[in-house]
């Protein structure tokens, strides 16, 4: 199992269970509760009473960054059984509350990463009904959100929003549309 070569900053986090139980066949789009940068996010993810992580976080600059490896599952969506199958991103806003919106970089580098992400772990076609009954239902469904999994708002309703959007750019990337 690979990291992405788009990664141009790493700081890995404590703040993880160990290996993967699970092949990765999910992505997890989250937003920074801030416009933090790649460094900043790392910082706050190195922190062990924080108890939270992600796998890759991306900054309004479009920067990628590594903060779990993608062998380890990361502590990001509050459910286990979702972070031992997906690969969490968690990118940074630049509007916050309500619609936690994200620069055209930070869009852009997304894209990107799904699209690795998807390329390596053998993901063939991304999925998006928005739809929480279809949680684990790979194949019918393998994108998920933090907010089917806790009482929080996010990825906000910018991504979420676009999470259609998201899944048919990357499936015309796979060549999957």
């Amino acid at each position: 199992m690979s990291n992405s070569s788009l990664v141009v900053y790493t700081k890995l986090s404590p703040n993880h269970s160990g290996k993967r139980t699970k092949k990765i066949d999910t992505i997890t789009i989250h937003c920074m509760a801030g416009n933090c940068s790649v460094e900043t996010c790392g910082n706050l993810f190195a922190n062990s009473a924080r108890q939270a992580s992600s796998n890759y976080g991306i900054g309004t600059d479009g920067r990628i960054a590594l903060y779990v490896d993608e062998a380890n599952r990361s502590w990001c969506t509050s459910s286990n059984a979702n972070d031992q199958r997906a690969v969490t991103i968690e990118v940074a806003n630049n509007g916050g509350a309500p619609d936690w919106p994200v620069s055209a970089k930070a869009y852009a580098a997304l894209l990107d990463l799904v699209t690795d992400i998807c390329k390596r772990n053998g993901i063939k076609k991304l999925l998006w009904k928005g739809d929480k009954s279809l949680i684990g239902k790979v194949s019918q469904q393998n994108m998920t959100v933090h907010r089917w999994f806790a009482n929080k708002s996010c990825p906000g309703d910018y991504l979420y929003n676009r999470h259609g959007q998201i899944a048919a750019e990357v499936n015309r990337r796979l060549g999957a549309s």
